[in-house]
């Protein structure tokens, strides 16, 4: 994913914050949306501080996955070429972006505690950066090592968080993101040290999970997609976190609907930075 600002639409009414939500800070917000000091075990954060990633197997339950399914399917029959053209395309993927206001069904992504918890661990004074879908399609989907960010961070400078959600079984077939375990504290990124980021890495694991998991990751850490080899596309959301004082990939301020705006609580419209 690609962290750049992308620029200003036209909404059915762009909201500004409100008065009370100008009043939380980031501490009541993530209160407010059940974040507690406990949402993370130990050893969960332990496990995201030291490998970069964290599985949470079953976030999604059952309904609510074929809700996220179905919607992903209707909007991408409605939308055709022109799917993902807000947040950039990728070869070898179907994309769409903007999901944030394009479904109440996924309005609740970006204030689940557990992936709310992870992203500040990791980055601290955050806001969402983007809701985006990508499915590898059958033949496609090798990326290169990188990390979502321009260069290297030292360690405890994070800027970026992310978070997949399996809409389908990531196997070892069907194009699952390889990651390497530790890398985002090497304070590198992968072309400049690696002679073929495309090539296998020796520390290389796949995030192997059933749909319904949700995989967060500091996404300093080197990962990429691997190639689909089954006849079906392998379909995943990617929800991301910045920090405050950094630009969004979509401008979330810009495009939010009124509709939306107006389901949202405060503490919600924060984490949204709108």
């Amino acid at each position: 994913m690609g962290h750049v600002r992308s620029q200003r639409h036209e909404t059915d009414g762009s909201a500004r914050m409100t008065t009370s939500a100008r009043t939380l800070t980031l501490r009541s917000a993530l209160a407010q949306l059940g974040v507690t000091g406990t949402t993370l075990t130990d050893d969960q954060a332990a496990r995201l501080d030291s490998d970069g990633y964290l599985f949470l197997v079953g976030l999604v339950g059952a309904e609510r996955l074929v809700a996220m399914q179905d919607r992903i399917a209707e909007l991408q029959a409605a939308e055709g070429a022109a799917a993902g053209h807000e947040g950039g395309r990728q070869q070898g993927a179907a994309m769409l972006a903007d999901l944030v206001n394009k479904g109440e069904i996924f309005e609740s992504t970006f204030t689940e505690p557990p992936v709310l918890a992870a992203a500040h661990r990791v980055v601290g004074d955050l806001r969402v950066n983007s809701l985006n879908f990508r499915a590898a399609l059958p033949g496609e989907g090798h990326q290169p090592l990188h990390a979502d960010w321009g260069g290297p961070v030292p360690e405890g400078g994070f800027r970026i968080c992310n978070s997949m959600w399996l809409l389908d079984d990531f196997t070892p077939e069907n194009g699952a993101t390889r990651v390497v375990p530790g890398s985002h504290r090497w304070d590198r990124v992968p072309a400049d040290v690696l002679d073929d980021p495309t090539a296998a890495h020796p520390d290389e694991q796949l995030l192997l999970g059933p749909a319904g998991t949700v995989v967060i990751f500091n996404a300093h850490l080197w990962h990429g997609g691997t190639r689909n080899t089954t006849d079906t596309p392998r379909r995943g959301m990617t929800l991301s976190y910045c920090r405050r004082d950094e630009p969004q990939q979509l401008d979330q301020q810009a495009y939010v609907r009124k509709s939306v705006y107006d389901r949202l609580s405060p503490a919600a419209r924060f984490v949204l930075d709108v």
